[in-house]
């Protein structure tokens, strides 16, 4: 389906599609409940003289993914040329990853002559060139928060890492030192490890260590030894 071009003028009433969400965990926070998010778009509406055509709603609906019924419903209502302009709460309402609303802003709402988005918390309001710069800058502002948080997660494990705390799992043949943050050795993984090393030295294969250690009922971390658990183990140290 091809989606029509919009040629509003100042004359032009903008049809709308509100699109309202939940999750299943804020179904009774009033806040963004479904009934007030309808009470906003339809109020914004008003004031702003939009012919709001319908009102779409994603109940318990997670914002993950743009892989929702609601939203492709009005979605399509854009494609069609059945809605100029998507009418939300907030941005957050549309989505949160900021992968996705690039890709809305790429598909609908980067053109003057596409549909518009209007978000009644951000005031924004693509049918204006100031409105789809907000919007971008909002949009690389968020990426740059992504990648800014990315980079101080990195530093932060990094210098975990270093120090010898833990920064994930504790390792085969490590254990928590007694302040339960630092990593001291385990003796007795360690005395594995190093009968690992020694028979894969003397080219026992990796299927045959798993089988000597469950032999010998050498404690595993899981219900058994695996050559894929040998593997790992092996690689530690290369």
């Amino acid at each position: 389906m091809t989606r029509n071009a919009r040629n509003a003028s100042p004359a032009t009433t903008t049809r709308a599609v509100a699109y309202i969400r939940v999750s299943t965990a804020q179904q009774a926070d009033h806040g963004v409940s479904l009934d007030a998010q309808q009470a906003k778009v339809q109020a914004y509406a008003s004031l702003y003289d939009l012919d709001l055509v319908a009102v779409v709603v994603d109940a318990g609906a997670s914002a993950k993914s743009l892989k929702r019924d609601g939203l492709q419903r009005a979605l399509g209502m854009l494609d069609s040329g059945d809605a100029d302009a998507l009418l939300v709460v907030k941005l957050d309402r549309l989505t949160r990853s900021v992968r996705d609303l690039d890709t809305l802003i790429t598909r609908y709402f980067g053109a003057s002559d596409g549909p518009a988005l209007l978000s009644v918390g951000e005031q924004i309001d693509t049918r204006s060139a100031a409105g789809r710069l907000v919007l971008n800058v909002l949009a690389s502002v968020s990426q740059w928060e992504r990648e800014a948080i990315g980079e101080r997660t990195r530093t932060a494990l990094a210098h975990k890492r270093a120090a010898g705390q833990r920064t994930g799992q504790v390792p085969y043949g490590k254990a928590l030192g007694a302040d339960g943050v630092a990593l001291v050795d385990d003796d007795a993984e360690q005395a594995v490890l190093a009968r690992i090393d020694s028979l894969r030295a003397a080219g026992v294969s990796l299927r045959g260590v798993a089988q000597q250690l469950t032999a010998d009922d050498v404690p595993a971390r899981g219900a058994r030894w695996h050559s894929t658990t040998i593997a790992r183990l092996v690689k530690r140290a290369s």
